[in-house]
């Protein structure tokens, strides 16, 4: 009898500790929900808002440069400057920490930068609010510092859950996106009920996922290799992508040092570019254009380049956004115009396109394969993973994040421990040194 009840002891503690876990985040977990799905819906509604009056209103563009000097203000204003994504997944790697004002930073630059037309997207103001947001949860529940890091990436996918419309794609992007190689499990349940519950309140508010139509051919030995000549393809589009965005950012730098004066030139560069271009086919975040080249077949050979061109230009000058739309609309059009030459349906090469530039740029396979089946139906599911495998092996080291870290090598179980970008500079950690 004493055996049994010490048996039933261990078991009582042993399970009201997985109890009290289990408790403690899905409350949490709710409550970074609500708050991402209500502050997320109204982000995504200004977004449209700022983005019909655009289209409705042409001439607010004359006015990018000088709503350029507002969000130095906002910044300013704030004490945000300097911050962004890379900042969010510093804090989950190290604890840094981030602060609540670089949410109404981000929300009301990134709701400007579409009104007047710089090129950008939302996630990157998603996974920033979200995970500012996700941390001061965490403060308020007096987290320790692994926990913290927890609720931050509860944020950073309920946020983005809220603006797509993808929970799952969310909640294994939040996961994967910090260091590549490494999922931090014990986050699962956390980021997926706070996904599912913004997700939610997004529907309540009328917000309507993002979803495309198309129709995917049956699975054949020729069909693969065609797709696994275009994904190749993608993840050289992906390195162009990522070396223009950082480039670009280093050069605007580097030869226009003041804050006001670089947003007021690149805005004044934009405006030129659009009238000579565009006529606003490159402005804002192009959905759609990515609509039509996924659902239609439709697009121009050059828009691809073009996108990349004002997307480098809109985020080194200081204009706020995300950079997983343009790609998203880089590697749609990509698809849509080379696909054909492959053999391969218009609209089918769009979707893999997107799926496969995306996936190279974050280095998130797992994620880019389940972002593919929410937004496209699991009728592809083997072209996505193949898609997304060979891009992300053939994309390299680099990446739009340069605070991720990718620990283990791409063509091999060999730990390396460096941040993106920096592989191909000799950079390695001491940790990775003596693994070896």
């Amino acid at each position: 009898m004493n055996f049994i009840r010490k048996r039933l002891q261990y078991y009582i503690g042993h399970y009201s500790l997985y109890g009290r876990a289990i408790g403690k985040w899905l409350l949490l977990a709710v409550v970074i929900g609500v708050l991402s799905g209500l502050l997320g819906s109204a982000f995504h509604i200004g977004v449209e808002k700022a983005t019909a009056f655009r289209l409705s209103h042409p001439w607010i563009l004359y006015a990018l440069p000088g709503v350029g000097l507002l969000i130095v203000a906002i910044y300013k204003l704030f004490h945000t400057e300097g911050q962004g994504t890379n900042d969010v997944i510093s804090e989950v790697q190290s604890g840094e920490g981030l602060a609540l004002r670089l949410l109404p930073s981000v929300f009301f630059a990134t709701i400007l930068t579409h009104l007047a037309g710089g090129s950008a997207g939302r996630e990157g103001a998603a996974l920033q609010m979200g995970g500012s947001l996700g941390y001061t949860v965490g403060r308020w529940g007096h987290l320790d510092d692994r926990d913290m890091r927890t609720a931050t990436m509860a944020g950073m996918a309920a946020f983005f859950a809220a603006l797509f419309g993808t929970p799952l794609a969310a909640t294994v992007f939040a996961m994967g996106v910090i260091s590549v190689g490494l999922m931090y499990y014990a986050a699962f349940i956390p980021c997926l009920v706070a996904s599912l519950t913004a997700y939610g309140v997004s529907l309540l508010l009328g917000v309507e996922p993002t979803r495309f139509v198309t129709v995917f051919p049956a699975v054949s030995l020729p069909m693969m290799l065609r797709v696994a000549v275009l994904s190749a393809l993608c993840a050289f589009v992906s390195i162009l992508f990522c070396s223009v965005l950082h480039h670009t950012e280093a050069c605007m730098e580097k030869y226009l040092k003041n804050p006001w004066l670089r947003i007021l030139a690149g805005g004044a560069v934009l405006v030129g570019l659009s009238l000579v271009f565009s006529s606003g086919r490159y402005n804002g975040a192009g959905m759609n254009v990515i609509t039509a080249a996924v659902q239609e077949g439709q697009a121009l050979p050059w828009d691809f380049l073009l996108k990349i061109l004002f997307t480098g230009i809109t985020l080194a000058a200081g204009f706020k956004g995300g950079e997983v739309v343009p790609s998203f609309f880089v590697g749609a059009t990509f698809g849509c115009v080379v696909g054909p030459l492959l053999g391969i349906p218009a609209g089918f090469a769009s979707a893999l396109g997107l799926v496969a530039v995306f996936c190279a740029v974050v280095n998130c396979p797992v994620a880019s394969i389940f972002l593919a089946v929410e937004l496209f139906g699991a009728d592809g599911l083997l072209f996505y993973a193949l898609a997304c495998g060979l891009a992300y092996v053939l994309s390299g080291y680099g990446g739009l994040y340069s605070s991720q870290r990718i620990l283990y090598d791409k063509l091999k179980a060999q730990f390396i421990d460096v941040r993106t970008n920096a592989h191909h500079e000799g950079e390695e950690t001491e940790a990775a040194r003596k693994y070896r």
